[in-house]
């Protein structure tokens, strides 16, 4: 991985979709208040918002309609100190997904209206990749972009070509999507093309195998295994990355387990030489998950790029994800202070 310039006024570029969630109370108390939370969020946007809040140079690009609506939410955007001038007008939709009250992406009640949105229809040629990197040393995007079409895969790649020749630190979040990937392609068909041009890698064992067609043992049984087993899988799966992509520096696996109304949460950073956990973190109760991993990715990004000792990058974005948790909204509204001492109070 490069070197930290963002002290010579490079940023952090986050690329992806800009998302509306509304969040229904169901057995009809959406219909009965006449009321429907939204927040604005979407992946890459959640790892901005993080980024600018802990005192990290971000700008975001996205594609938007030209309206009233997005005009203002690119101006909620600015005043998070987040740079917005990267942002594309084109088409005449914002995306949005509806998820009731108390679920998370994971759950069958997700509901996605994302077709023919701005973003969904960009295509190779429609982004200055020269300009929207001219400022930049790190790229960030997920897997959430190229699971919506063939296109939107191919923009991704051509993104990250352009910052590969610039030689611009790259990161992905492995986040995998089944209600996406409709549209004739296998995970495992598009990412490994995309993945191998990044340094630092974000997911899990279950979303290796997803996304980058990494097995897991056959005699893994995710429903019976101890900290211990997954922790050898983790390892496992880690060697075949680093043996399958040699730009890769970097690979975080999260560990997050619903326990009740609870969670029991904890992750380990891989690099060549070492992997390193941090503590385990448990709650009995949780307000919101939307957002936790995205806070995950920021952490990583704030931690590397700050050239932390990764226990120290671990810790910092386990802690930044589980505090996530108790926070009603898409991203994250944790200080530094606050994640200092969340770590503190664990002990």
């Amino acid at each position: 991985m490069q070197d930290n310039n963002l002290a010579a006024g490079k940023k952090i570029c986050c690329f992806g979709e800009m998302l509306l969630r509304f969040s229904p109370k169901l057995d009809g108390g959406f219909i009965a208040d006449n009321s429907m939370p939204v927040f604005i969020g979407g992946a890459e946007l959640n790892v901005a918002t993080a980024l600018a809040l802990w005192h990290i140079p971000v700008k975001y690009c996205t594609a938007l309609p030209e309206n009233y609506l997005a005009e203002e939410i690119i101006d909620h955007i600015g005043q998070k100190n987040i740079d917005t001038s990267s942002i594309y007008f084109s088409g005449e939709r914002i995306g949005s997904y509806y998820l009731p009250q108390g679920k998370d992406l994971k759950n069958n009640a997700v509901i996605y209206d994302r077709n023919y949105s701005s973003f969904s229809q960009l295509k190779p040629g429609d982004l200055d990749w020269d300009e929207i990197l001219q400022d930049v040393s790190w790229l960030h995007f997920s897997a959430i972009s190229p699971a919506l079409n063939e296109n939107a895969a191919a923009v991704c790649l051509e993104g990250l070509q352009a910052a590969s020749a610039k030689n611009i630190t790259i990161s992905v979040d492995l986040n995998y999507r089944a209600k996406l990937w409709q549209y004739g392609k296998q995970p495992h068909e598009v990412m490994p093309e995309l993945v191998k041009y990044c340094q630092v890698i974000m997911g899990n064992i279950w979303a290796l195998e997803k996304l980058l067609d990494i097995k897991h043992d056959p005699d893994f049984d995710t429903f019976l295994s101890k900290k211990a087993d997954y922790l050898l899988q983790a390892d496992r799966s880690v060697a075949e990355v680093f043996a399958t992509y040699p730009a890769c520096t970097h690979i975080a696996n999260t560990f997050r387990f619903d326990e009740g109304l609870g969670i029991r949460y904890y992750a380990g950073l891989s690099s060549r030489t070492a992997t390193v956990m941090s503590s385990e973190y448990a709650t009995r109760s949780i307000v919101d998950k939307i957002g936790s991993g995205d806070c995950f990715m920021g952490g990583l990004i704030y931690g590397l790029t700050n050239n932390l000792p990764d226990k120290d990058v671990i810790e910092f974005a386990a802690a930044a994800a589980f505090d996530k948790l108790q926070q009603t909204g898409d991203a994250t509204t944790s200080t530094i202070e606050h994640i200092t001492q969340t770590i503190y109070n664990n002990g």
